[in-house]
């Protein structure tokens, strides 16, 4: 009798799942940017930035440099991401904007 039971309520339950409906996932930000536009990966020199995806849109004078423990950090912008790079290694890449649809931050 509680196995006939169980039984019951796992075929209902499973049946329930197929019947349920689709609901449609976020969109994260960084599955897009990640898919679209391949950005540069940790690591790569600013050369190879540059020998990729052309001269950037804009660059942004290196911060800190001041002592070893805070060596420079510089920000190359491109048209779908910014470019981080400490000396002159990458050590992020991030997407600029986000559809309203997405999680990420939203343009202005």
């Amino acid at each position: 009798m509680k196995l006939t039971t169980a039984l019951a309520s796992t075929a209902l339950g499973f049946g329930l799942t197929f019947l349920a409906p689709s609901v449609p996932a976020d969109t994260l930000l960084i599955d897009r940017a990640q898919a679209e536009y391949g950005h540069p990966a940790r690591g790569m020199s600013m050369d190879a930035v540059r020998a990729r995806y052309g001269e950037p849109e804009m660059r942004y004078p290196p911060v800190g440099g001041d002592k070893p423990q805070h060596p420079p950090i510089t920000r190359w912008v491109y048209k779908p991401f910014s470019v981080y790079f400490e000396r002159d290694h990458v050590v992020d890449a991030v997407v600029n904007r986000a559809y309203a649809a997405e999680q990420g931050i939203k343009s202005e």
